[in-house]
């Protein structure tokens, strides 16, 4: 079967390519560059504590190497602190609730990182797949596809024809893919504007993340945040006004001066000015992310970033969300409600948090005025910008999808837990099916359905004892007997579930139903719910999967392209990388024949989701 076509090589579209390994599916990067990453360290990202987990499942290891968790974040109103939040230093999943209900939650630390280091460490693990083929110096020019696949042609030292099941464009915010297909991309510009600088000092704050509001020197503008990254080295933004002048480099080292000044009781440390840059934040949202067999992800399908938001996070999210979907249709076929719920729950979330900004964005940034005397009213704002830079409230908690397309029907055995339908399940500590305990955010990514019994004391007891009693035989034939591949998980206790509840995750983490015992009529259908209903096509037998899956790349790739080749006039038997039988720059689509594969347009079908105001 073809590979999955991925266009772009940033860090969405390598951990899309690796996300699809961990689940058997052959992919092709097309990388318009070079595939060598420039060190920029004032270009970072800030990843949430589930998204980095996602990221080293998938092999990256430069994230424990170049990345640091913040120890907690800080917030300054011009010369008082008004909130300090302690962060946990852990993956999320601490057990405090099982300890004391009542105890207060800790935000779990984000992780920061230079963005060349993520994309050298997604990097580095596709070196060691062999199901992951990294093409360098291709442009893509066309893409055309029919009932059976994608087609996608390629300018660069050697033009060449791509054959793919499916095509992922994760291409940036100026994607050819959504250029290609016709798609709108609406939107705001120029949101927010920041100088950045990165260098290496020593602060006050060692370890800890800050956002100092209306700072009291004269020149530093309205809002400076500082976030440290390992080696000493802090990343310093400032927020500038919307259309003010450029920023000179005798301006910023005057801005760094007086800030570091302001925050070192009046005399600047020693530092090392290592990066600078300027930071655009623009809110787009594309109208559409798929059509039939190509799809955006990443910055090809929205921009945000503005008032904490994160948009390489939610990339991050996309890939979480569309790979075991794109799996399990790749495998077995799928219903089209399947691929269809990835841009009705992305969008729609995406939607909803760049609604939540804007909204936003007028009180937080309005200035003056009535507002800012008004008792309280910092203390909120303060409190909304902490939420969204920590991963909690409306711009920065992982988003639910209580909406979903694939969500299951109503069941009499139905039980409410602490996790709402849709949401992310919390990360509590399971035995697997080899007997070893593990977080429950270790079994996700693998293409296959959790279900998780809640049973009390097993702790205690070995688990040949009880694997064989009570209602784990009943619950095992139960797991079997579903419509898509499963994993039985055993935790001692679950917020919110009482003794023997029964829950069903999806791949990635969310929330399928929670049930009241076992019940299997009711799983079934909430299983088949989750898988989006009958698949076109039967499940290929193990045997079929092995060989499928087990070929190289090389020949996997070289297969596609002859297949293209008999449908576009490239020769039979080349294989990807080789001459594709025209020059380079010539125009793709000559030759194909009409009949035969249709060029991409923009279906009329209504699009249901939320549109962004």
């Amino acid at each position: 079967m073809d590979p999955v076509i991925i266009v772009g090589a940033g860090p969405v579209g390598l951990a899309l390519s690796l996300a699809l390994a961990a689940q058997g599916v052959p992919s092709v990067v097309l990388d318009e560059g070079s595939g060598k990453e420039e060190p920029r360290p004032a270009r970072s990202a800030v990843l949430r504590a589930d998204m980095a987990a996602m990221v080293e499942r998938l092999g990256c290891t430069t994230l424990r190497d170049e990345g640091v968790r913040w120890v907690g974040w800080r917030s300054v109103r011009r010369r008082q602190t008004v909130r300090h939040t302690p962060l946990d230093l852990g993956l999320s999943g601490t057990e405090e609730w099982a300890e004391d209900p009542n105890a207060p939650s800790v935000p779990a630390a984000p992780l920061h990182i230079p963005q060349h280091a993520l994309a050298r460490g997604l990097r580095d693990a596709i070196g060691r797949q062999k199901l992951i083929r990294l093409v360098t110096d291709a442009r893509l020019d066309t893409i055309e596809q029919d009932r059976d696949g994608v087609v996608a042609h390629t300018r660069g030292p050697e033009g060449t024809w791509w054959r793919g099941s499916h095509l992922v464009g994760c291409d940036g915010a100026r994607s050819t893919v959504r250029k290609l297909l016709g798609i709108r991309f609406p939107g705001r510009t120029a949101v927010e504007r920041h100088a950045v600088a990165a260098l290496r000092t020593e602060l006050p704050w060692p370890g800890e993340a800050l956002l100092h509001r209306q700072p009291p020197w004269r020149g530093a503008g309205e809002e400076i945040a500082a976030r440290p990254l390992p080696d000493g080295v802090w990343r310093i933004d400032w927020l500038l006004p919307p259309r003010g002048e450029l920023v000179t480099p005798d301006a910023l080292v005057t801005r760094i001066r007086e800030t570091l000044a302001g925050w070192c009781d009046g005399v600047t440390p020693p530092y090392e000015l290592i990066d600078t840059g300027v930071h655009t934040l623009h809110h787009r949202l594309a109208r559409r992310w798929r059509v039939d067999r190509v799809l955006l992800a990443g910055d090809a399908a929205h921009l945000l970033g503005a008032v904490g938001t994160q948009g390489l996070d939610e990339g991050l999210r996309d890939v979480d969300n569309l790979a075991w979907k794109l799996a399990h249709t790749w495998h077995h076929g799928a219903s089209e409600r399947l691929l269809d719920s990835y841009q009705s729950e992305r969008r729609t979330a995406i939607a909803s948090r760049l609604r939540a900004a804007d909204q936003s964005l007028p009180a937080l940034r309005g200035g003056g005025g009535l507002r800012t005397y008004l008792l309280g009213a910092a203390r909120v704002h303060d409190a909304l910008l902490t939420d969204g830079h920590v991963g909690r409230g409306p711009l920065g908690a992982p988003p639910a999808y209580p909406h979903s397309p694939l969500a299951p029907p109503s069941a009499e055995g139905q039980t409410p837990v602490g996790t709402p339908t849709g949401a992310p399940v919390e990360d509590v500590r399971v035995t697997a099916p080899d007997g070893t305990t593990v977080r429950l955010r270790d079994r996700l990514g693998q293409g296959r359905l959790l279900v998780l019994l809640v049973a009390p004391g097993t702790g205690v007891w070995d688990r040949r004892h009880w694997r064989t009693a009570g209602v784990m035989p009943r619950l095992e034939e139960a797991v079997r007997a579903l419509p898509a591949k499963a994993e039985v998980l055993v935790t001692e206790a679950y917020p919110g579930a009482p003794a023997h509840a029964v829950l069903l995750v999806r791949p990635d983490g969310h929330l399928v139903a929670s049930f009241a015992g076992v019940r299997p009529e009711e799983l079934y259908a909430a299983a088949d719910a989750a898988r989006g209903g009958s698949t076109t096509a039967d499940a290929p037998t193990e045997g079929t999967a092995e060989r499928s899956t087990g070929r190289s790349m090389e020949k996997s790739v070289g297969r596609s392209v002859e297949k293209a080749g008999k449908k576009t006039g490239v020769k039979a038997g080349e294989r990807a990388g080789e001459k594709a039988g025209e020059k380079p720059g010539s125009e793709a689509s000559a030759g194909v024949p009409a009949e035969v594969s249709a060029e991409m347009s923009v279906s009329a079908e209504t699009d249901h989701t939320v549109d962004m105001h």
